[in-house]
């Protein structure tokens, strides 16, 4: 079986986050190897950690990585919008879970 590919290209749309947006971890992120000087599978970032968007880049022109300052960590690190939730907009929540509970709404 062929592994399943996301055919969503977000960079069609406006970024979900903006810079100096104040935003929260919705998912663990642990290193995927992309992270120097720390161990692959390390936990970078914990659910429910805030942080703010710096800048905004984009991934195979399809995806935007959100650089995400972690100042009580000391670090930066890439996530992408499905991983993130705004606390200065509460209406860009995107984590799966309210997405399921906005379709179960409608």
């Amino acid at each position: 079986m062929w592994p399943v590919r996301e055919q969503v290209v977000e960079i069609r749309k406006p970024p979900r986050f903006m810079p100096g947006e104040r935003v929260r971890a919705v998912r663990h992120v642990k290193n995927d190897g992309t992270y120097p000087g720390r161990s692959i599978g390390e936990n970078l970032v914990r659910k429910g950690d805030e942080g703010y968007v710096r800048d905004i880049g984009t991934f195979l022109q399809q995806f935007y990585i959100y650089a995400v300052e972690w100042s009580d960590r000391g670090m930066i690190v890439g996530m992408r919008a499905r991983e993130l939730t705004s606390l200065d907009n509460a209406g860009a929540t995107c984590n799966a879970e309210s997405a399921a509970h906005l379709g179960a709404a409608r």
